[in-house]
């Protein structure tokens, strides 16, 4: 077996992956006479790829709360006797990707809190920006932190807010909450789902057997045998309880900024966002992406799995036959066993095979999603041009990425994004791509059917929906919550 000898200048990430890193993945339960425990994992099993650090579910029986949380995979974090003691009739989980605190078992979710009107448990998928001055405010009120996140911090703000009633509570949070939050809250009797008044990330809620399901894409919701009923809308709170599932609070605040990487790379496929599949907004982006940026080519191949549709949507458009080129191995950067140097080495070849009959003397387009960092893409060429191509157009439905997202996605920082660092031109001789084309952010926003006003774009144009810090820091809260 061969060594690959990386271009010079290149790092290959331990994951041997170059995409924006998950979001995290709420589910919420509300059915009593259901296994909610049960229900609640199969649902996070359907959102494991908005988060693969940690996982826990939290229940209620009406009496007293039950969490159980631990770090890896869903599969992983929980044993068939976890979900036996998990009894109640509402229930809340959560799947972890880390976008502010450590990876660490602390920080793993549901988090518990306690105030003046009991207990409750948290779930939450974003990141608040004003997170360490509520911090300081929280801790002169006497609340006493145990992790290094700020999803603790909307917590213990919850748990403490003033109010005669959770629909006072909840107006209170939200005013002084500045960022992306969409929240699953388990009471004692109830089932509260928050979304930010933006909109970030998504939220919906099903009927499943009488009861109620609320998760973060509609694919957990299709796993479960339940029916979309709608999505929670930005700025909007509900809460489901013994009377039914009613509007709790609806702000009023005008702009959106659902995030267009949803749409792109975070949510599965057969997801329903906006209305709309994702799968078909996918294959319209590829669609637009050839109208962009043509070229004369004999094969179109997408790198898996998030880029397929993109590839199928291109060729179609360009009128070239679509194929599998790229076969990926879907277990690489999914376990605890540390590789050693020879194995390191082959770096991309460990997630991805080609086909050689189908690229061999061909003139080959490679429709990819985006491009963070740029560690990866440049193997991609390489073992495309390894298997025969004669020709290498990468093809990407993404804008160049030039600033980091603040608001709930590991996008790297400055240094390490490539295009805040080089031209296209460069980019295109970096990856070693015969031509490099990007989905232009006008494009991308006709396509999802939105403007500036409606969706996030912050990290390909720099124009955040809200006031942030150029870098914030994802490990912020370590130094007080450890000092």
């Amino acid at each position: 077996m061969s060594k690959v000898t990386f271009p010079p200048g290149v790092e290959v990430a331990g994951d041997w992956d170059d995409m924006p890193q998950e979001a995290c993945g709420v589910v919420g339960v509300y059915a009593p006479g259901e296994d909610v425990g049960r229900v609640a994992f199969f649902g996070l099993f359907a959102l494991q790829h908005r988060g693969q650090e940690s996982a826990g579910i939290a229940v209620s029986d009406g009496q007293s709360l039950r969490n159980s949380t631990a770090m890896g995979l869903v599969a992983q974090a929980f044993r068939e006797q976890d979900l036996q003691r998990l009894t109640g009739h509402i229930a809340i989980g959560h799947t972890r990707y880390s976008t502010a605190g450590s990876s660490i078992l602390c920080n793993a979710q549901p988090i518990l809190a306690s105030g003046p009107y009991g207990e409750l448990a948290l779930g939450h998928n974003g990141n608040v920006v004003n997170a360490l001055p509520l911090r300081q405010e929280l801790e002169e009120w006497g609340c006493r932190f145990t992790s290094t996140s700020d999803s603790e911090i909307v917590a213990q703000l919850l748990a403490n807010a003033p109010g005669r009633d959770w629909a006072e509570r909840v107006q209170y949070l939200m005013r002084r909450l500045q960022g992306a939050y969409s929240l699953v809250v388990l009471t004692l009797d109830s089932l509260i789902a928050i979304r930010d008044p933006l909109g970030v990330r998504p939220l919906c809620v099903g009927k499943m057997n009488g009861g109620w399901i609320v998760a973060s894409e509609s694919c957990a919701l299709d796993h479960l045998g339940a029916t979309l009923h709608r999505e929670i809308e930005p700025g909007e709170a509900i809460i489901i309880d013994d009377q039914g599932m009613r509007t709790l609070y609806r702000g009023g605040q005008r702009r959106r900024a659902f995030c267009v990487f949803e749409y792109i790379y975070f949510a599965r496929p057969d997801s329903v966002l906006g209305g709309r599949l994702t799968y078909s907004l996918r294959q319209e982006m590829g669609a637009q992406l050839a109208k962009e940026h043509p070229v004369d080519a004999d094969v179109v191949i997408g790198v898996p799995d998030s880029a397929t549709a993109a590839a199928v949507g291109y060729a179609r458009e360009a009128g070239i036959p679509y194929s599998e080129g790229l076969l990926k191995n879907r277990y690489v950067g999914r376990t605890f066993i540390e590789p050693d140097q020879r194995v390191r080495d082959l770096g991309v070849q460990l997630k991805f095979n080609t086909l050689p009959e189908v690229l061999a003397g061909k003139r080959v387009v490679v429709v990819d999603d985006s491009i963070v960092r740029g560690t990866t893409t440049p193997h991609v060429v390489r073992l495309v041009r390894r298997a025969g191509a004669t020709e290498v157009h990468l093809r990407v439905c993404a804008p160049p990425i030039r600033h980091p997202c603040q608001l709930g996605v590991d996008m790297a920082s400055y240094r390490e994004l490539i295009a805040a660092n080089k031209s296209v031109e460069e980019i295109q001789q970096f990856v070693g791509a015969d031509s490099l084309g990007y989905l232009s952010v006008k494009g991308l926003l006709k396509t999802v059917g939105g403007n500036g006003n409606s969706h996030c774009a912050g990290c390909f144009t720099g124009d955040h929906p809200i006031p942030v810090q150029l870098e914030m820091n994802k490990l912020a809260l370590e130094v007080p919550a450890l000092g």
